[in-house]
């Protein structure tokens, strides 16, 4: 696990360059074959969790880039809750790992672009913790054109 720490810049850092480690997690997984979904959970302006998709690997369905975050994170932390923590990940996440966001109660959820078939916000945002706030569109078109690629190339196999 790598930690990036921002901390001693003394600025805030944009949404965008924690979406950018998000990214290079997606690229972890279409390396891997994998659907290319990455995350990373920042706390303090520090990735304390970093997650890609091992669903294939793993032979998991539930082995998704978000689950993998929440639990390096959890784990750094030292329990369940991830209060005054951000959630970045290239892809709307799913009602699973919305889910799983609402029980560790997690602060923000940042991602790229929205997964209109499955993503979490076709079911309504009630599946979130009532203090998550949600910010979509962040590198939104890097995100979808890795993704779209992915499922591109594997239906012209």
């Amino acid at each position: 696990m790598r930690y990036i720490n921002f901390e001693d810049t003394g600025d805030a850092i944009s949404d965008e360059v924690f979406m950018k480690e998000a990214l290079k997690e997606a690229h972890i997984a279409l390396e891997q074959d994998e659907v290319p979904i990455g995350a990373v959970i920042v706390s303090k302006n520090r990735i304390i969790g970093r997650g890609h998709n091992l669903t294939e690997r793993l032979n998991d369905v539930t082995a998704h880039a978000e689950m993998q975050a929440f639990t390096a994170a959890a784990n750094y932390v030292g329990g369940k809750y991830l209060h005054d923590c951000t959630l970045y990940v290239t892809i709307e996440p799913c009602v699973m790992c919305a889910g799983a966001a609402y029980w560790t109660q997690i602060s923000r959820i940042v991602f790229g672009a929205r997964d209109e078939k499955r993503g979490f916000s076709v079911f309504g945002s009630q599946l979130l913790h009532p203090k998550t706030t949600v910010i979509s569109g962040i590198l939104a078109e890097e995100s979808a054109t890795l993704i779209t690629s992915f499922f591109r190339n594997k239906r012209a196999q």
